[in-house]
């Protein structure tokens, strides 16, 4: 078992908020503000989405191939963490410090735009360039926006993309690649990605209602969020991550949740813990009728009914490449006592109707805890689900103090 890892910064940019302090603020509130109805994403229908409203930096001089909504929208989150990511580079140097970002639609809306403009006009016009579009984009992006010529890459596995960056970062720490690296996620709004959910019949007709009995499907959102990984210690740690993947279906999560299990108990194995030390899950909870059976029966069997869950993306959306690391963010301020020294939880936003097929949760607000109420003083570890297309699945387990 060795030392973990501290999670030293953050900044990020949601549906719900920019920066540490409006996040805060809006999560514990419980505040739906940020899904609002947008037409011109799915043909004949206005959807809820989450969208981020705050004005986006340019990307600066030298990276115009790299424009994009999904890279500004980046660089609004890696611009919060810049004074840190200095102060780590004066200390072990600029090539020391790894760059590893998740993200699914990169810029595909540019692309949509582009290829528009082509069917119209017959030739790419324009200020499209493939850079914009690139899978691996991000990752090159930010590396560059930062100026740090250490390893960079992208991680792309759908939902649990950004989940998966920390895992990464830590085997490149661990085997002695760099001695901190910037990990996150960033997605847009686009429509591929809304038409593809649309055409899967799993986009919501209003509000997304986790866990619900009238549960209808997801709303889209799009986020930032990054951290600044060390081998130091910090206020908020990364303890555990487990991983699985169990392939099921291309689209559909296995049923019973094996693979969602497998993640976490995976992630307690690598952290040292048992159930009983999670003081909160973060649920994956798209409020889809597959995903949230599953996974009601995966944490059911390992945490009963007892352990307080929440699913955030009735605030934000699913902001799918950008899930993982934005609920992680979630944790991140849930458990530091400078951004949220009353211990609140996260509520848990629903029609408060159990549906009979997903096992009893205690998801917050409808059972022994309630809005407001708090943590135990002292120690604490939280765990939070990603899930995705093909059965890629990735649990993180963050915490406080000394838990291990």
């Amino acid at each position: 078992m060795s030392r973990p890892l501290g999670l030293a910064a953050l900044g990020l940019a949601t549906p719900i908020g920019t920066g540490t302090g409006a996040v805060t603020d809006a999560l514990f509130a419980g505040t739906r503000d940020g899904l609002r109805p947008r037409s011109g994403f799915v043909p004949g229908r206005a959807v809820h989405v989450g969208s981020v409203d705050t004005p986006l930096p340019p990307v600066p001089a030298g990276l115009e191939t790299y424009d994009c909504r999904n890279n500004r929208l980046l660089l609004l989150a890696l611009e919060q963490i810049r004074d840190a990511v200095e102060t780590a580079a004066a200390r072990h140097g600029r090539h020391r410090i790894a760059v590893i970002i998740g993200t699914s639609t990169s810029g595909m809306a540019e692309a949509e735009a582009g290829f528009a403009a082509m069917r119209l006009n017959g030739a790419w016009t324009g200020p499209f360039h493939y850079d914009q579009l690139a899978t691996g984009g991000p990752g090159e992006f930010a590396a560059r926006a930062l100026d740090l010529p250490g390893p960079a890459y992208t991680v792309a596995t759908a939902c649990s993309s950004s989940g998966k960056v920390f895992a990464s970062a830590r085997r490149l720490i661990r085997a002695g690649l760099c001695d901190a690296a910037v990990v996150g996620g960033s997605d847009t709004l686009c429509g591929t990605t809304l038409g593809g959910f649309s055409a899967l019949e799993a986009v919501s007709a209003g509000l997304c209602n986790p866990f619900s009995a009238n549960r209808d499907g997801i709303n889209i959102g799009e986020a930032a969020a990054v951290f600044l990984l060390t081998a130091e210690d910090a206020p908020v740690r990364l303890l555990g991550v487990g991983e699985s993947s169990d392939a099921h279906h291309v689209s559909a999560p296995d049923p019973e949740g094996h693979g969602a299990l497998a993640a976490m108990r995976a992630a307690l194995d690598d952290a040292g813990l048992t159930p009983s030390d999670i003081a909160y899950v973060n649920l994956h909870g798209t409020a889809t009728a597959l995903n949230d059976s599953m996974e009601g029966k995966a944490v059911h069997a390992l945490f009963g009914d007892a352990t307080p869950c929440s699913s955030t993306k009735a605030m934000t959306g699913h902001t799918l490449g950008a899930a993982g690391a934005c609920e992680a963010a979630f944790l991140w301020l849930t458990l530091n006592p400078a951004h949220n020294p009353d211990g609140r939880l996260p509520p848990h936003l629903w029609d408060g109707t159990p549906a009979p097929e997903i096992p009893p949760l205690n998801l917050i607000g409808t059972g022994a805890i309630k809005p407001g109420a708090t943590l135990p003083a002292g120690p604490a570890a939280m765990l939070s689900n990603s899930f995705a297309f093909g059965g890629s699945n990735v649990a993180l387990v963050l915490g406080r103090g000394d838990r291990r």
